[in-house]
């Protein structure tokens, strides 16, 4: 099975691209005149055990196609989406160059993305919009404010006080305000400079600190030889699931068994890719991101370290994932904090995944 690639210019962490209903018409009036019955919301299914026939799955990836989503590549080159019904699985690269999942997965040119909770907040909240969260890949966000020990380090979030922060426009400025006000530091105790994914400006002392991911900016300085430091936002007050699987509601009602079939792959891919982080790695840096110039070492340490936050006591209860009830509440609170008055049953639906794992209690 074969699956188109979509290649970014940069390999550096994040840009997570806000959306609002109104920038939907233009990509909804495309899925309505280019999907066929087969594509990712479409399909088909007789409903029979081993009887399938799905399709094209298309799947919105929040980033460039690095080892992030060794689940995905390994679900795909080991057969197990086309054991679960579809014909070809087409993983759609987000990043700099790519559409936010929100937006993919409501103009149907996708019929589920990654995302995270604050991702879809706002759209929720203020535009009313059908999504849900049905799964979470990471557990913990690897979210993490980056500063070098032999400059000026930043170990707690009182260290952020007086200090020049790099800070990506969007959602990850979002989610660092949302930061500062679960710490109790007003904005204007410090100075917030835009910039974009390149941690260069730290080096540089441009910045004192830089907004990143602990598996991928945080790596690359590591391995630069760079006295890194870093004040996770899941350690310290903004507990946000990360790499979150969001779809319509009404992709829940209407196409039930074609998700809960892609979650058995996707469970089924990220057991492995848990227990062989370096194929994974490999997948990502000759195969599916063969022309981002993806470097082996950072792909195979990112592989390697992300399993902490896929794999927990949790999910080794009831599976990868899943998404307990103290999990979603944390993640609740924290988007209050941020300014959004929603309840769990407002963001969340974990049916599908009980389901799934009643149905293949062997997943576990």
């Amino acid at each position: 099975m074969k699956t188109p690639r979509t290649s970014a210019s940069a390999p550096t962490r994040r840009v997570v691209i806000g959306t609002s209903l109104a920038a939907l018409g233009a990509l909804s009036l495309a899925a309505c005149g280019g999907a066929d019955a087969e594509s990712a919301s479409g399909g088909s299914s007789d409903g029979g055990e081993g009887a399938a026939d799905y399709g094209t799955l298309d799947i919105n990836l929040s980033w460039i196609k690095n080892a992030e989503f060794a689940g995905e590549y390994m679900a795909i080159d080991r057969g197990y989406f086309e054991e679960a019904g579809f014909s070809e699985v087409n993983l759609i690269a987000g990043g700099p160059s790519g559409t936010s999942s929100e937006t993919m997965v409501l103009s149907g040119s996708a019929i589920m993305g990654t995302t995270s909770p604050l991702g879809v907040a706002p759209l929720i909240q203020d535009e009313e919009a059908p999504l849900k969260i049905i799964g979470a890949t990471y557990q913990k966000n690897p979210f993490t404010i980056i500063s070098l020990g032999d400059a000026a380090p930043i170990a707690t979030p009182a260290d952020l006080v007086g200090k020049k922060i790099g800070v990506q426009t969007g959602v990850n400025e979002t989610l660092f305000d949302g930061f500062l006000a679960a710490n109790g530091i007003d904005a204007a105790q410090l100075e917030k400079v835009p910039v974009q994914y390149d941690p260069q400006p730290l080096v540089n002392g441009e910045v004192d600190g830089f907004f990143g991911y602990l598996t991928n900016e945080a790596l690359t300085l590591e391995l630069a030889r760079e006295d890194v430091v870093n004040l996770p936002l899941a350690d310290n007050g903004l507990p946000f699931m990360a790499e979150s699987i969001v779809v319509t509601q009404d992709s829940i009602e209407t196409q039930r068994d074609l998700l809960k079939a892609a979650l058995v792959a996707l469970i089924r891919g990220w057991k492995d890719a848990i227990a062989e982080p370096d194929e994974g790695a490999r997948l990502a840096v000759e195969d599916y991101g063969q022309d981002l110039g993806l470097d082996m070492e950072k792909e195979t340490r990112q592989a390697e370290e992300q399993v902490a936050l896929v794999s927990t006591d949790e999910t080794d209860a009831n599976g990868l994932l899943t998404m307990s009830d103290e999990l979603m509440q944390q993640n609740v609170d924290a988007l209050v904090a941020a300014g959004y008055d929603l309840t769990v049953e407002d963001y969340f639906d974990t049916s599908l995944l009980e389901e799934v794992y009643a149905e293949n209690p062997d997943l576990i």
